[in-house]
């Protein structure tokens, strides 16, 4: 079955065939959401999010093709709603938060990476995952987050702009 087929079956109230389509990007999901709130008990929480803000608003859907672009977009604004929130919360050990979850990984790598994003403003974040995470053109990234063409182009290069002169900095690339 076509991918518009099953976005049509599930607006019209097909449970499994939104389950078949939601199945199909949950990694994405789950991996752009992680991206956003560092952790993978907050990623879990928005990828159950995602599903349910998805479910419950199918239907304002209004090009099938589209689907994957629409997810992500929900992803984002849920993903940047609960920073919003968190924003208010102080963490007793940060630091400790930041090595839990990470045995196999590189806790260096990991922690650099965390921070060099961290300097980058949530607009600029959101063009460099959708274009170097999610592998998006310009042109989808401009349509995902509603900005004209040459807005998104401009805040891609301010934000490779900055994250190039932090890694100079810090001294994590040559």
């Amino acid at each position: 079955m076509t991918h518009e087929r099953l976005v049509k079956k599930a607006q019209k109230g097909n449970d499994k065939a939104f389950l078949t389509l939601f199945q199909q990007y949950e990694a994405d999901i789950y991996r752009m959401a992680y991206v956003y709130v560092k952790n993978k008990d907050d990623a879990l929480d928005l990828v159950q999010e995602v599903a349910y803000q998805s479910f419950k608003n199918i239907g304002t859907l209004k090009q099938p093709e589209y689907f994957k672009t629409w997810l992500m977009k929900i992803t984002m604004n849920c993903a940047l709603g609960l920073i919003n929130r968190n924003k208010k919360v102080i963490p007793l050990h940060s630091d400790f938060d930041m090595h839990m979850g990470a045995d196999d990984e590189d806790i260096a790598l990991t922690i650099s990476l965390n921070n060099v994003m961290d300097i980058l403003k949530e607009d600029e974040k959101s063009v460099i995952l959708l274009k170097y995470y999610d592998d998006r053109t310009l042109k989808e990234i401009s349509e995902i987050l509603d900005i004209p063409l040459g807005t998104a182009k401009s805040v891609l290069y301010r934000a490779l702009d900055k994250l190039r002169q932090t890694i100079k900095e810090v001294g994590i690339y040559g």
